[in-house]
């Protein structure tokens, strides 16, 4: 046979099972760069380039490397279990961080003195935990979570110092932690998220040590997770009944199907029936979670499991990417380029989160490195440089290094304001992003049913002069008895979950109905009165039939707000409002209060009905419930009952200010 003979023979056969993608800048298109890229390795040992994977790039590797020239790498739609695995890249590491993107990370952090920060901070983690105690079966009421987790931080933090040094410590501690959970009798698959984010952890150490390890060692790793991962995973998919979180719209769905796809394309060359299994059931079932971002990224579930649920979103669409070239679509999913907006916009001056849903209370803004992934993906540079930003306060995480994107040269300075139209709508007002006595204010709607829901609908939280002044308790301990038992049950009757503990109006001394529903009916971010208003007259159903109307609103330069509630009901009731805080409270002889934290005060006045004065509850409860030591109510005393009502409130700092005439929200 001819050379030429060959050459055709070659270029009209089949792509070899399992050759690598030649889109080597992970762009989706194999093109002109790649090319580059191609022949500066020709000839070479080099495993990126080595598409057939037989030890040199060479003739055959640029055969492969012709078919795919030019082509779209981006498949879309549902990924056939036959044919899918086709462009799986067969070399390891494959897993979101290859060894060609972390040679080009080496280079950039050269001249890179923000990268050198984060690395430095991954290497001095890498370096405490290597002094842990070893990892136990050992679970906290139904979970061994909490073991999972610290596995998976151990796993990302030890394999970037070993690939970033290649220091044998942190290979060795990695391998004794693939081995130790390899042993253990079960990753708990009673409560899946451990499964996954073990499935995760495990199917990240193999890839990523798995040249490091002998063949005996990379065996007993692989075995346990497809014994106690890979395995469970399957009947979580295709047994008589699916598991509930196949379905599910909120972050079990994000987090379990982006662990077992990590785990299943892990081993995929050797055991491919599990990622020929699982990748098309993850595609089917990570939309359904996916469409909670529409239509601009905010997050039903509140800004701590919106970090949840993203990060575990990008895992899976990066391992997708890595190694098999594709998403089949899935990050092209409405809202998903907009998610990073979200947790930015949540946080207040203080880095305390508008912390609604079973979000702690002292959740702050931290770093978040898949706002990396989104800030890269979708080319937004203010994403990027609001990372930047906080990492330079804070304490970088290993993932920083694997999505690093440049801190950008400039940035848009965001809007002050921003509504998010999602599933629970939210609207966050501000006065600046640069000063951190700024003030801030955010509230919500929705529906109280949503998942890790509080009956909180028309809740707000304020921030001023570095402190937070009305506050959200946050979410209470999970392993109280019933604390997942929504519909009408035991969940309503723990004070952080119900009305009595948020700033929300309480009717007749009941909490807002279970199936409570409200919408976000106005918002203004122009002019001297930026504003937000809530219906909440489906909040509290049968309890209040007629109008309920909340707004909030900045005045005086955007150095005061507003709060106004107004009842047209169909008949009196008594009507309470009350806000949380955790501020000394001192009542006035004209009715107003004076908040105290840290030696700064805030001022709070009634300024309709006139005549009304506040009064002091206790927000403390008993053990096992959280007791809220530091914290009491601000409410109004007596409580008053009404039909017909217009109750404003004016929180600002300044003791003397010039009350503002008190008007309809309808004209506002």
């Amino acid at each position: 046979m001819s050379r030429l003979t060959y050459i055709i023979a070659l270029l009209i056969s089949p792509t070899l099972s399992f050759a690598q993608t030649a889109d080597f800048d992970g762009n989706g298109k194999v093109d002109f760069v790649d090319f580059l890229r191609f022949a500066t390795a020709f000839g070479t040992s080099e495993t990126q380039y080595d598409l057939n994977a037989n030890g040199k790039v060479d003739l055959h590797d640029f055969i492969i490397f012709a078919k795919q020239y030019n082509q779209d790498n981006t498949q879309t739609g549902a990924p056939d279990p036959e044919t899918f695995l086709n462009t799986l890249d067969a070399n390891h590491p494959r897993l979101i961080l290859k060894d060609n993107r972390l040679a080009e990370l080496k280079t950039i952090w050269e001249t890179d003195p923000e990268l050198k920060k984060i690395v430095s901070d991954v290497i001095t983690e890498a370096d405490r935990l290597i002094g842990k105690a070893p990892l136990e079966h050992v679970l906290i009421g139904p979970r061994l979570l909490t073991v999972s987790r610290d596995a998976l931080d151990l796993i990302y933090h030890l394999g970037i110092a070993y690939r970033w040094t290649g220091s044998q410590k942190y290979l060795d501690a990695g391998r004794e932690v693939l081995l130790t959970v390899s042993a253990f009798p079960d990753w708990n698959p009673s409560h899946f998220l451990d499964v996954a984010e073990m499935s995760h952890a495990v199917g990240i150490g193999y890839d990523w040590f798995y040249h490091a390890l002998n063949e005996q060692t990379r065996n007993t790793i692989k075995a346990g997770l497809i014994r106690h991962g890979l395995q469970e995973g399957v009947k979580a998919y295709k047994g008589t009944k699916p598991a509930w979180w196949v379905s599910s719209a909120f972050n079990w769905n994000q987090v379990c199907n982006g662990g077992l796809t990590v785990a299943a394309l892990a081993i995929a060359e050797t055991d491919p029936q599990y990622a020929q299994q699982i990748i098309p059931e993850v595609y089917k079932s990570l939309p359904t979670a996916l469409k909670t971002y529409e239509p601009d990224g905010a997050w039903g579930e509140g800004p701590g499991y919106w970090n949840y649920a993203t990060r575990y979103t990008v895992y899976g669409l990066s391992a997708l990417e890595t190694a098999l070239g594709t998403t089949f679509g899935l990050k092209n999913r409405n809202g998903l380029a907009k998610a990073g907006y979200f947790p930015v916009h949540g946080a207040g001056p203080t880095d305390y989160y508008f912390n609604y849903a079973d979000v702690g209370e002292t959740a702050k803004r931290n770093p978040m490195p898949c706002n990396f992934y989104l800030a890269s993906t979708f080319g937004d540079d203010f994403i990027a440089a609001s990372e930047h930003a906080i990492v330079a306060r804070k304490q970088a995480e290993a993932q920083h290094v694997m999505w690093y994107v440049p801190k950008p040269d400039a940035s848009a300075i965001p809007e002050l304001d921003r509504k998010f139209n999602g599933i629970v709508e939210v609207a966050f007002l501000r006065s600046s992003w640069e000063d951190p006595n700024a003030l801030f204010v955010s509230i919500k709607a929705g529906y109280n049913q949503v998942n890790h829901g509080h009956l909180d609908l028309g809740n707000f939280v304020v921030d001023a002069l570095g402190e937070r002044w009305a506050s959200d308790l946050g979410s209470d301990d999970y392993n109280l008895p019933g604390y997942f038992n929504s519909g009408s049950g035991q969940r309503w009757t723990y004070y952080r979950l119900n009305s009595e503990s948020h700033n929300v109006p309480i009717i007749n001394n009941k909490s807002q109905h279970p199936n409570g529903t409200s919408k976000l009916t106005g918002f203004r971010s122009t002019g001297a009165f930026p504003y937000a208003a809530v219906d909440l007259s489906h909040a509290y159903l049968e309890n209040a039939s007629g109008k309920i109307t909340r707004g909030i609103a900045l005045l005086n330069n955007r150095q005061e707000v507003l709060i106004q509630d107004e009842y047209d009901l169909d008949r009196p009731r008594f009507i309470q409002w009350g806000m949380t805080t955790k501020a000394t409270l001192d009542l006035q002889d004209d009715g107003s209060a004076i908040l105290t934290r840290n030696n700064k005060q805030f001022h709070a006045h009634i300024l309709s009905p006139k005549g009304w004065k506040f009064g002091i509850d206790s927000a403390q409860q008993s053990s096992p419930q959280k007791t809220n030591s530091g914290y009491s109510r601000l409410v109004i005393r007596p409580v008053y009952e009404a039909a017909q009502l217009r109750l404003t409130i004016l929180l600002s700092p300044f003791p003397d200010t010039q009350k503002p005439t008190v008007t309809p929200i309808s004209q506002w």
